[in-house]
């Protein structure tokens, strides 16, 4: 069996996990915004002394590959490689809003025609969303989209449909149909890796440390900076 770090930065919530033999055995998760940064390379640290443990000790080395915030998804991969390069073992990626399904899927008993719509905020009325059914297997592809009243009519109308992430609460002010439910309590977390982490690393589906990149789904736009004086 495999000893895998999970890495989950592709959203405000910063997470990282432990898995080994299919369990997760150690978990830090930080819910402050913008502390990626700070606190991932210090969670991972505080992992691996708690289980007495060295970074070549670990089979594999797991990141959220996106879609997600762009800050987000540099600090978590640029991590992630930094540790590979180190210790010479294998990269898996893995997609966030994948992972985000099949954490719901463990948190509630959901009806066999489920249909999970997990979403990640991309800014005003834009998400990133992607559809699965209750088993977590795809069942419309990724998308960067603007939320309108019918956008979702189609699952709607088949039986219950639900929405979560940073994101679905866009689709609250607008989405008004009885099967639609909203999961207000939802956190995504690297713990919600495991599963694809695990069978990723036995089909051995590695990426190539040198050459992967984070799956942006939009491009960066940066920001004007505001100098005062300036107009």
């Amino acid at each position: 069996m495999a000893l895998i770090l999970c890495i989950e930065t592709a959203t405000p919530i910063c997470s990282i996990a432990l898995v080994e033999n299919d369990k997760v055995i150690g978990i830090r998760e930080s819910i402050r915004k913008n502390s990626h940064a700070e606190v991932v390379t210090l969670f991972i640290d505080e992992l691996f002394k708690e289980h007495n443990l060295k970074p070549g000790n670990l089979d594999a080395i797991v990141v959220s590959k996106g879609p997600g915030s762009y800050t987000g998804l540099r600090i978590g991969v640029s991590t992630a490689k930094g540790l590979c390069y180190a210790t010479g073992k294998p990269l898996i990626a893995i997609n966030t809003l994948q992972s985000m399904a099949l954490g719901l899927a463990e948190m509630r008993q959901l009806p066999a025609n489920a249909i999970l719509i997990p979403m990640i905020d991309a800014r005003r009325m834009e998400v990133y969303a992607a559809v699965y059914n209750h088993y977590g297997q795809q069942v419309r592809e990724t998308k960067a989209e603007i939320v309108e009243k019918d956008s979702y009519d189609a699952y709607l109308s088949e039986g219950q449909v639900y929405f979560f992430g940073d994101g679905a609460s866009k689709c609250r002010e607008i989405i008004s149909h009885p099967n639609a439910i909203f999961v207000n309590e939802f956190i995504p977390s690297a713990a919600y890796m495991s599963r694809l982490a695990i069978e990723k690393h036995k089909a051995n589906q590695f990426e190539d440390v040198a050459y992967f990149e984070p799956y942006y789904l939009k491009d960066f736009v940066a920001g004007i900076p505001k100098v005062k004086g300036l107009k």
